[in-house]
């Protein structure tokens, strides 16, 4: 086991070298002048010159990169062109909201759409069935800003309910922090709710014909203990295995729910940054989020072994 855990974070080396690669590359493989468009239209020839020194755009490719690597693994992601700031520093401002999000988004989902995929399987072909595969569909299918302006229009400007937009730490209470988290938290969530109720009820349909289920509900075994705690924990690898992949729904849907919420995280930060071209900060952010989800995958393959017995490396 420790040596399949060493293996693991070494491969991460090699992962994490091609992420910073093509992030890297983000600077030189954008269309047009990069140092022409940050400068402006009034900008001087002196000025273009002087941001394209800054962005190191002067030296060769590989010279550069090399530098930036360097300084990644010293923990230093560079500076904003815009606001002269640390990016460390405008990325630990922005991840308490974000971080809040995803976790209350992932635990909203998990604990909605297990439920709802373990209910199919066991109705399957039924009229519960067929509602909770059409909700799937229908979260896949409805764009997240769309669900997001919705949910605004309806429980924040029409009811008053919630707040419409913004974000409170979590220093100044409890229940503003929650209050402001669960119209994002629903809307991110749709999406992510769709994709595990629809592996759960797949993998929990094969678990349903095995003959230790027959077996159990031959014994009469209540339905409850049968379907949560027998079966479920016999179908939990394809579930945790998605719902680890599904981190990348978040990540990636955090972008569009933090703007249409107007919430200060790492979605708006990275929005505002491809906005003003400011390549330090977008850099930072998707290394930050890459690395993120290659740890999130490590651990998924760590659980294995506890949801499974016979999985051993």
């Amino acid at each position: 086991m420790l040596g399949f855990v060493v293996k693991r974070i070494l491969a991460i080396i090699p992962v994490m070298a091609i992420v910073g690669l093509f992030v890297f590359s983000l600077l030189y493989f954008a269309p047009g002048d990069p140092a022409a468009i940050i400068a402006g239209d009034q900008a001087s020839p002196a000025d273009i010159e002087r941001i394209r020194a800054s962005l190191g755009l002067d030296r060769p490719f590989l010279v550069r990169f090399g530098e930036w690597a360097w300084h990644i693994l010293q923990g230093d992601l560079g500076t904003s062109i815009f606001t002269n700031l640390p990016v460390t520093t405008m990325i630990a401002q922005r991840v308490q909201p974000t971080v809040s999000l995803m976790l209350v988004t992932l635990v909203f989902a998990v604990s909605v759409a297990v439920p709802l995929g373990v209910m199919a399987a066991w109705k399957a072909g039924s009229l519960i069935d067929r509602l909770v595969m059409g909700g799937a569909v229908l979260g896949f299918s409805v764009p997240v800003f769309v669900v997001g302006y919705g949910l605004a229009y309806v429980f924040a400007l029409e009811l008053g309910w919630l707040p419409a937009q913004g974000y409170t730490p979590i220093q100044q209470g409890l229940l503003p922090w929650f209050a402001n988290l669960i119209l994002p938290s629903v809307t991110l969530g749709l999406v992510y709710i769709a994709l595990i109720a629809r592996v759960t009820r797949a993998t929990m349909l094969d678990v349903l014909q095995q003959d230790y289920v027959r077996t159990a509900r031959a014994k009469g075994l209540a339905q409850g203990p049968l379907l949560f705690v027998h079966a479920l924990k016999n179908a939990a690898v394809p579930i945790v295995t998605v719902i680890g992949i599904g981190i990348a729904l978040l990540i990636g849907g955090a972008v569009v729910t933090e703007t249409v919420f107007a919430i200060p995280g790492l979605g708006r930060l990275t929005v505002d940054a491809i906005l003003r071209r400011d390549y330090p900060v977008i850099q930072g952010v998707v290394l930050l989020f890459s690395f993120t989800y290659v740890l999130v995958n490590l651990a998924i393959d760590l659980a294995y072994t506890v949801l499974d017995p016979r999985i051993r490396y």
